[in-house]
């Protein structure tokens, strides 16, 4: 040992002893992480020599080794304090010695090598954990920007999946989860929702990331194969994030959508698309929902997937309903209410807090304009086919798209 050779009265024997006992007291962390320091003790101990910089900054990388190897800051200053009591108890000198002003002078100079190396020490594990926080969070990033693009190279996805336990070959989900402002502290999102899930799937195979201002959720779907094509319910997940978030002083309230669970690399790709179309929808629909799952969405994702045609319809059905006395949004109003109510006027009205008579009255003006009568079966299906392609464009709050 280095340290022990500079002390001339220390035995290099002695010390690779003291140094062996510290590593096992400390959960056998690897003895070299000590370096030189129980040279530095010992020097001071019989000649009160103070650890020169470059000592020390040799004890600061030290702790980065600590670090990058993945061993404990407890394990790691552990070892340096019991290497530091050990090698008290049993140095040659100072316990045959009845001086007791040297051994306090001894004293006072191993404690001051030791609060220095220790904080020297916990400083470079520090610096070298920031660093591979930032790296590790790096890589995630990209590796959920390429699993949620899903057109990356298979195999290289597979290994690069491995370090974070995912097993691509599982069934998955993706839930989106977003702020009602600025996204807060991400460290502490992620660090909360890994946690949590981790604890209530018992099961690894999760990824938090952030992406484009949201948090995104990897995990197994609950119900394994079983829940493959979408199959079972999607917002035990969404639940189980919203209870989370809502814990966190910043962020609120938080709108979430889960997309269904697909086996594979590319089902996490269309679980994703869903998710994200889901959340996009539920705000041009206004769903004050904090969960929303992307099943509940599907129709609208129909409509819009032609969206010149869904144009063509809102423009013959209800942009004739432009003519009436406040224009057509009362009566789209009314016609939502009474689909949602069954077709019954009675409720429909309760619902719009309305008179039987008014909504009768304006379902004859929406006959009238349009030249559909809701209570016709077939007629029925077209204006609703219309309600809901205006409330996806949000029309008529906004205009519709030209030249779609």
């Amino acid at each position: 040992m280095g340290g022990g050779r500079r002390a001339g009265d220390a035995d290099v024997a002695w010390l690779d002893r003291v140094a062996q006992a510290a590593a096992r007291d400390a959960g056998d962390v690897p003895v070299e992480l000590l370096g030189d320091y129980l040279g530095l003790l010992v020097d001071a101990a019989v000649t009160g020599r103070r650890p020169r910089r470059a000592e020390l900054e040799a004890v600061g990388l030290l702790g980065r080794r600590a670090a990058e190897q993945g061993v404990s800051a407890g394990r790691v200053v552990q070892l340096y304090l019991s290497a530091a009591r050990r090698m008290w108890q049993d140095l040659p000198r100072l316990t045959r010695s009845g001086d007791s002003d040297a051994v306090r002078a001894a004293a006072e100079a191993v404690l001051h090598v030791l609060d220095d190396a220790v904080a020297t020490l916990a400083e470079g594990y520090a610096v070298a954990r920031r660093e591979l926080v930032r790296r590790e969070e790096a890589l995630r990033r990209e590796l959920v920007d390429d699993l949620l693009r899903g057109d990356s190279d298979l195999g290289g996805l597979v290994q690069r999946a491995e370090p974070f336990g995912l097993d691509l070959a599982r069934v998955h989900q993706v839930a989106l989860a977003a702020p009602s402002r600025r996204l807060p502290d991400t460290e502490t999102a992620i660090s909360a929702l890994e946690g949590v899930i981790f604890d209530r799937l018992g099961d690894r195979d999760v990824l938090v990331a952030t992406k484009e201002g949201l948090l995104v959720v990897l995990a197994p779907a609950p119900g394994g194969a079983a829940e493959s094509a979408g199959a079972g319910p999607g917002t035990g997940l969404g639940r189980l994030m919203l209870a989370e978030l809502d814990r966190l002083p910043r962020g609120r309230p938080w709108q979430i959508a889960v997309g269904r669970s697909y086996p594979g690399v590319y089902g996490i790709a269309r679980s994703y698309e869903e998710a994200r179309d889901a959340l996009t929808m539920a705000r041009r629909l206004r769903v004050e929902t904090p969960v929303v799952d992307a099943r509940d969405l599907l129709i609208y994702r129909v409509l819009l997937r032609d969206q010149p045609a869904i144009i063509d319809l809102i423009q013959a059905v209800l942009v004739p309903l432009n003519r009436a006395r406040g224009g057509a949004g009362p009566l789209l109003e009314t016609l939502e209410a009474y689909f949602a109510s069954g077709g019954t006027a009675t409720v429909a009205a309760r619902r719009l807090h309305v008179s039987v008579r008014a909504v009768t009255y304006r379902l004859a003006r929406i006959r009238a304009l349009s030249g559909y009568d809701a209570a016709d079966p077939t007629d029925r299906f077209t204006l609703q086919a219309a309600v809901l392609g205006a409330r996806a464009l949000d029309w008529p709050n906004q205009p519709l798209p030209a030249g779609a």
